[in-house]
């Protein structure tokens, strides 16, 4: 009876570290939806050639972020593990080695993008008409990659080190200061459309130095890196920036395979497109308790909990499932509406609620996938999840979308069908891959740096 209550204690307490993670991960995400909502409202007030710029301006700015996600993937994995471990000196030195290598990674790119933005938007095959306004958004995002690469670091530091609270207020103070400079900049200054960008460089450079400040309470910061830290962080992060290059270029192939289809080829792109983001939407928690599940399996990891780790991996993903399920049935509930306001296109709309109704059923599944693909990040184990990611992407959905889309002839719907199964084969390989352990034995490696 006492070894039951036990259990009982054990698995609540559990349940509430996941979530004390998990809620402060899913706020966070969704200033980062609330900032890039407003940012395309406001760029809509001064016409389609501005929004369409913004749009591709961003899609690049993502491209030259990636190495900064990436490079936050590998700092929470190594800097959560010698948090809770004995190695005082190695977290210390951990924690300037990522700061610096995001440091002088961002500013690299900065220099990059100030340069090389207009001729990288001249060389796009676009319409002339909104070349000159993707060209001062990109040079002036540009300003904010070293902002945005210091940001994300210490993001991910205070995640490691149990102090998201610390990160959500950096992050609600980003959101704020970003949206009210947008309407104040753009709309009632004589920087115009320039003030969207603006705002954003200037609220990653306040959210910076918000976390550098909370940074200084939890070690002591100095210009001290370590090659063998560096190494270590890198050898981490590098599937997972491959992972988020292989992923883009698995939704444009989507897109490619919509062009081909011989009727109502741009309804579809448009109905995939909205499908998309009302999908960005509903997977907020998800990807809040991907990051957050990193942090719980590598602090336990750095405790030598090994079996703890594997069950409050799972547990954080059983709660991202109920949650996405919840959020599932409200957009279930108001597709129609959803897609309405989305479009005034009769075709579109059709189009999108047949896309939604179908990419609802795998949600939950994909879910599960994500959350656990996390723990296998907080792990180090990141090569693994890039391999399955990939795989069940370019072996599976890619080709069966082909098939059954174009070969077949069911059109979109076969195309919908088709991302749904690779979904589930993903869901089947991470959760062996998971359960079966084997990471826990390469996970030892992580902290002897």
């Amino acid at each position: 009876m006492e070894t039951q209550n036990n259990n009982k204690n054990n698995i609540k307490s559990v349940i509430r570290e996941s979530w004390a993670m998990g809620w402060p991960m899913t706020l966070i995400m969704f200033f980062t939806f609330l900032i890039g909502m407003t940012d395309v409202y406001v760029a809509g007030r001064f016409g389609k050639e501005v929004q369409a710029a913004y749009g591709l301006a961003f899609q690049l700015y993502f491209i030259f972020i990636i190495i900064g996600i990436a490079l936050s993937v590998g700092s929470v994995s190594v800097i959560s593990r010698l948090f809770t471990s004995e190695n005082k000196d190695e977290f210390v030195l951990a924690v300037n080695s990522s700061l610096i290598t995001a440091g002088v990674t961002g500013f690299f790119f900065t220099v990059l993008g100030i340069i090389f933005s207009p001729h990288i938007i001249n060389a796009l095959n676009i319409p002339p008409t909104i070349k000159g306004y993707a060209s001062v958004f990109l040079t002036i995002y540009s300003l904010g990659f070293v902002f945005d690469y210091i940001l994300m670091n210490t993001n991910g530091i205070l995640r490691a080190c149990e102090m998201i609270k610390r990160s959500l207020i950096s992050m609600s103070i980003v959101c704020v200061v970003n949206i009210i400079l947008d309407f104040t900049l753009a709309l009632h200054t004589p920087l115009g459309f320039r003030g969207i960008a603006i705002a954003t460089v200037v609220s990653l450079c306040i959210g910076m130095i918000f976390n550098i400040a909370y940074m200084r309470k939890v070690c002591k910061l100095a210009l001290k890196c370590t090659f063998s830290i560096v190494k270590k962080i890198i050898e981490i992060s590098w599937p997972s920036g491959v992972l988020q290059v292989v992923w883009q270029l698995g939704v444009m192939a989507i897109f490619l395979i919509i062009n081909v289809l011989p009727k109502y080829n741009i309804e579809v792109m448009a109905a995939f497109t909205n499908g998309l983001r009302i999908e960005s939407a509903i997977f907020l928690p998800a990807f809040a308790f991907n990051m957050a599940n990193a942090v719980l399996v590598g602090n336990l990891l750095g405790k030598k909990k090994d079996e703890e780790a594997v069950h409050i991996g799972a547990i954080t993903a059983f709660l991202g499932v109920g949650v996405i399920f919840l959020m599932v049935i409200v957009v279930f509930l108001n597709v129609k509406h959803i897609a309405g306001f989305l479009s005034n296109n009769t075709m579109v709309i059709e189009e999108s609620i047949k896309y939604i109704y179908i990419s609802l059923i795998a949600e939950p599944i994909m879910a599960w996938s994500l959350i656990l693909g996390g723990g296998l990040n907080g792990a180090g184990d990141t090569k693994s999840v890039m391999f399955i990611v990939a795989l069940t992407l370019w072996l599976i959905r890619i080709p069966l979308a082909f098939i059954l889309g174009i070969s077949f002839g069911f059109g979109a719907i076969g195309i919908w069908w088709a991302m749904n199964i690779s979904i589930v084969f993903q869901a089947l390989f991470m959760s062996i891959r998971y359960f079966r352990k084997k990471w826990l034995v390469s996970a030892e490696e992580v902290i002897k740096v």
